[in-house]
């Protein structure tokens, strides 16, 4: 795995050793940072589901603000802070969590009712603009979804948007709360679908 483009351009990631965890391909991760381009660059990105954090680290590379990784193996966990130390990424530009997806927003959702919390946190917890939601293809994507749908104010910010990567034949909901799909782009056995609030 390499990054594509931007300032860590052409440097190779370490790759995830278990066929358990399916990295999103260069391909396809290329495909969903061209469509990505106009918002990316001040973005703050959210990883979810991050595997090796190859998508996070690329929005960081093509001058995203700041990348949250947030998945539930240790492994990954400890894969993610290696390549990200191995590009000599600031520790301001990213926060990573050994967490399962569904108790990490319920954290940030949390934090941002209750501001007294996030007292030194706040870059953490503050709402994203783009959030990445790349489970385990067999895991239940509709729970996550709706809890995105019912604290969206807490978790993002105005013009945001969700991109959820899935199996292809995998029939994801047409919408959850005010968001809706407005795209979906397959390739290969994945696809991309894309949601914003309506």
């Amino acid at each position: 795995m390499r990054i594509i483009a931007g300032k860590y351009r052409g440097r190779k990631l370490k790759s995830p050793p278990s066929l358990q965890t399916r990295p999103t391909s260069d391909r396809l991760r290329e495909t969903l940072f061209n469509i990505l381009a106009p918002r990316i660059n001040g973005a703050r990105f959210l990883d979810l589901g991050a595997g090796s954090g190859a998508v996070g680290i690329e929005a960081l590379s093509r001058g995203a603000a700041h990348a949250t990784f947030v998945d539930r193996s240790r492994k990954m966990y400890a894969l993610i802070e290696t390549n990200l130390k191995a590009l000599e990424i600031d520790e301001d530009e990213v926060y990573v969590v050994n967490s399962e997806a569904q108790a990490f927003m319920q954290k940030c959702a949390k934090k941002q009712t209750k501001p007294s919390l996030t007292v030194g946190l706040l870059p953490r917890f503050a709402p994203f603009d783009i959030i990445f939601f790349d489970p385990p293809y067999a895991m239940d994507y509709e729970t996550v979804l709706d809890y995105v749908g019912e604290h969206s104010a807490e978790l993002l910010t105005e013009d945001s948007l969700v991109i959820v990567e899935h199996h292809k034949k995998k029939d994801l909901p047409g919408e959850f709360g005010e968001w809706r799909r407005y795209r979906v782009l397959k390739q290969g056995d994945s696809s991309l679908s894309f949601y914003k609030a309506s």
